[in-house]
């Protein structure tokens, strides 16, 4: 099924398929982080991927919990945009030699996976909202939260210490 396919008719619909996408997207990403843990050189960089990758669990049941509130299956969509983002990542990674580029690089690429999340999520809160379930907004208030935290925390690593080493 394609994002714009005859299957979405309504709001509803449109709704249940992008929650389908980020719940694909959460699942993909709880397999590529244990690899970008592995990559990383600094340790606190290191360490907000594995304090990530246990937020991104609780994402997953949250998003569970959204169908199961929805009355939907919670299946998932192949979500192209974090496929292609998730191996951007790693074809980067892949030709860094450099262990102070490569965490800069690793950084950013967590960024733009965080940054995808925070769009769905803020997407998802509003049709939520519209679709009069407020209920499932707040529970989706809460991966989208800690996302933002997440990305935050990545900025502020990456300025003070991964880009000044990388660039030296």
């Amino acid at each position: 099924m394609g994002f714009f396919s005859k299957d979405i008719k309504t709001m509803d619909d449109l709704f249940v398929h992008t929650l389908q996408d980020i719940y694909y997207a959460e699942k993909r990403i709880l397999k590529a982080l244990p690899k970008m843990i592995d990559k990383a050189t600094d340790s606190t960089l290191k360490q907000a991927f594995q304090a990530h990758l246990a937020e991104t669990e609780g994402h997953v049941t949250r998003v569970e919990e959204v169908f199961r509130m929805h009355g939907a299956e919670a299946k998932t969509v192949t979500c192209p945009a974090i496929d292609g983002i998730i191996e951007e990542a790693e074809d980067i990674a892949g030709d860094i030699a450099d262990k102070e580029v490569l965490d800069a690089a690793l950084a950013a690429a967590a960024q733009a996976v965080e940054h995808y999340e925070m769009t769905r999520y803020g997407t998802l809160i509003a049709w939520a909202k519209r679709l009069g379930r407020g209920d499932c907004a707040r529970v989706l208030e809460r991966n989208l939260a800690e996302e933002k935290a997440a990305d935050e925390k990545l900025t502020s690593i990456a300025e003070a210490k991964l880009n000044i080493r990388a660039a030296e």
